[in-house]
């Protein structure tokens, strides 16, 4: 007879504490600072000035988000894959969160002094690159260490410590004093912010004898989990797709839609404003949806009608194209994600297939995060130039939303 799993492969049955939560948290936060003091300022800002002429800004910018999102969708799997494979005696997440965070900082750093669109190009997909193998392993620990029923409110503790980051980006980018100053703070506040974690608790070690085989072949097949084997991990994924990419939609030229359309004598500031009202009804439910959906013991509700919160809300922004229309809008989208950060999370590690597989399984469920930043700047363009402009654009967005939030009643094994 075989004998127990180990510790890294088993399936966690007692509650984590509250420093570990905390810990994670922090550095989840501080990774999407890193993220989205870029995507919400200072690439805006780097397009407009780094682009060439008869080329415009909107060009650039999804140019390059684009560009980066594609590494993103492949860097993420790639990374928890290698994770599971780590038989480090730090564990298998903690070394690449400390080399992913390394690297993210000293490409942000490259950005810093980027003067031209490509290497621009290449800074952003460097920072995507690395981070995103820190965020594999940061989300692969939740179902290493976490039992089911306690991951609704640890699934809230890290959405709100991702928005927390995304104000927390946006604040330095915006206070820092300049684009280069924007991505150094941003640098800083990445490296700072995982420490914790890093320095203060222990991850699990996969025994070598217990590590997965590894070949390109068995990581490039990796990328696939069959949705006819697994239905409910599809559904679940495209659930989160879709929502993502309504969201995507919505938030990529925010910047240009307060300067060209509401005509804000300061748009990055408002664009900051903006994310605060987010921020404060976000906080006011991811962690109360995450703690109440543990409660009840089911996931589907919470999903679905946080999606359509969130329709409501893009739908704002096509039909009341004002300030107060944009921060009411601000406001319910922060009420809808907060609750679909916190149960969603929670609802795809209860469909992942395999313990050996979890970080590569996160990895690919995490593309439903990446690859909308791919697929919306594709969208956007288009619908923005040619198509009805940003009237049309959040129209469709509050629409892909919608379909993504039905989708989720087509998932049988979570309630």
């Amino acid at each position: 007879m075989s004998g127990p799993a180990p510790e890294a492969l088993a399936e966690p049955s007692e509650k984590v504490g509250r420093a570990w939560t905390a810990a994670l948290s922090l550095a989840n936060g501080a990774i999407w600072a890193g993220w989205y003091g870029p995507l919400q300022i200072l690439l805006a800002l780097q397009a407009a000035e780094l682009a060439p002429p008869g080329v415009s800004k909107e060009s650039v910018l999804a140019w390059v988000t684009g560009v980066g999102a594609a590494v993103s969708m492949v860097s993420n799997p790639l990374f928890g894959a290698l994770s599971d494979r780590t038989a480090s005696r730090f564990g298998r997440r903690t070394p690449w969160i400390v080399a992913g965070v390394a690297g993210g900082a000293g490409a942000l750093v490259l950005l810093a002094g980027a003067g031209t669109v490509p290497v621009m190009a290449l800074g952003w997909c460097l920072v995507q690159l690395t981070l995103n193998a820190a965020f594999a392993a940061i989300t692969a620990a939740v179902p290493d260490r976490v039992p089911h029923r306690q991951r609704g409110a640890v699934g809230g503790w890290l959405g709100a410590a991702q928005i927390l980051g995304v104000v927390a980006g946006t604040g330095l980018a915006t206070a820092a004093g300049g684009v280069t100053a924007g991505y150094l703070a941003c640098a800083g506040f990445a490296v700072l912010g995982t420490l914790p974690y890093v320095l203060l608790h222990r991850d699990p070690v996969l025994p070598a004898e217990q590590r997965p085989a590894l070949s390109v072949r068995v990581l490039v097949a990796g990328f696939w989990i069959s949705p006819r084997r697994h239905p409910d991990l599809g559904w679940a994924w495209l659930t989160r797709f879709l929502i993502n990419l309504g969201n995507a939609l919505a938030l990529l030229y925010l910047l240009y839609y307060l300067r060209d359309v509401l005509h804000r004598p300061d748009p990055g500031g408002g664009v900051l404003v903006l994310t605060a009202v987010n921020g404060v009804t976000l906080l006011g439910t991811v962690v109360v949806g995450g703690f109440w959906s543990d409660r009840v013991g089911r996931r589907q509700p919470f999903v679905l009608w946080s999606g359509v919160i969130m329709t409501v809300a893009t739908g704002l922004l096509a039909g009341w194209q004002t300030w107060a229309g944009a921060l009411c809008a601000a406001a319910l989208l922060g009420v809808g994600f907060g609750v679909f950060t916190a149960v969603d999370f929670a609802l795809m590690t209860d469909v992942l297939p395999a313990a050996a597989h979890r970080g590569k399984d996160m990895g690919v469920i995490n593309i439903a995060n990446s690859l909308p930043q791919v697929a919306a700047p594709a969208l956007a363009a288009p619908l923005v130039h040619h198509l009805g402009g940003y009237r049309m654009l959040y129209a469709v967005a509050a629409a892909v939303g919608l379909v993504g939030a039905l989708l989720v009643r087509r998932i049988r094994g979570v309630a």
